[in-house]
């Protein structure tokens, strides 16, 4: 049982990451946050969850069948805005 969530928990991290380290560090470098970040800014601190973030795509054409990104590169969930609740 305890294997078992330890792999939950990595791949919890992993899915944290969207693209990986490279990809963040990119858009900061950019000047931009990262989609996680912007909703962490908009919503009520510590009332998003997350939908949908272990899904991954099920296409193979144009090489995508090695890319595969957990959530999908998508970032969607629930919180609170001012204590009303919002969907993004």
């Amino acid at each position: 049982m305890k294997e078992k969530i330890e792999i939950l928990v990595q791949k919890e991290k992993e899915a944290e990451l969207g693209g990986g380290e490279s990809r963040i560090k990119r858009q900061h470098d950019n000047g931009k946050l990262t989609a996680r970040e912007r909703i962490d800014l908009l919503l009520d601190k510590n009332t998003f969850v997350e939908l949908d973030k272990f899904v991954v795509h099920r296409c193979n054409d144009f090489g995508m069948g090695d890319k595969k990104i957990l959530g999908d590169g998508v970032v969607t969930g629930y919180g609170k805005v001012e204590g009303r609740q919002v969907f993004v």
